[in-house]
């Protein structure tokens, strides 16, 4: 079993985490009503007991209904996505996701070169 917040979330999944991680800890009612999209309640219920499930949210009882609130982070979710993408398309090699990006005409060399500026004033260079 994956340690929680390293198991990569559905699309589905990461709209209601990111409904929590927008509004903070919320109701079944409260997330239903922040996603874009309509679904029904019941939906929302089971999809937040599955996030619950799976460590992703904790919930706490305040007076007759849930409040759910995340237990990861979107850095730590999206971090988590990121090298799942890695190592599923890229063979776990970072530099040819780049290099996909850069084929693909996704980012431009100028693009890199500036990200790799701000990263370096940031001290995130090494």
């Amino acid at each position: 079993m994956e340690e929680a917040g390293t198991e990569t979330l559905t699309k589905l999944e990461l709209q209601i985490m990111q409904v929590i991680w927008k509004l903070g800890p919320s109701n079944v009612a409260g997330v239903q009503a922040g996603l874009e999209q309509e679904l029904a309640y019941t939906t929302v219920q089971t999809m937040l007991n599955i996030l619950e499930r799976k460590g992703k949210l904790k919930r706490k009882l305040k007076g007759r209904a849930f409040v759910y609130s995340a237990t990861v982070t979107e850095a730590i979710a999206s971090g988590s996505a990121v090298r799942d993408l890695i190592n599923r398309m890229f063979g776990g090699s970072s530099e040819e996701l780049v290099m996909s990006l850069i084929k693909t005409r996704q980012i431009d060399a100028e693009k890199i070169v500036e990200l790799t500026k701000r990263l370096e004033e940031e001290g995130g260079g090494q």
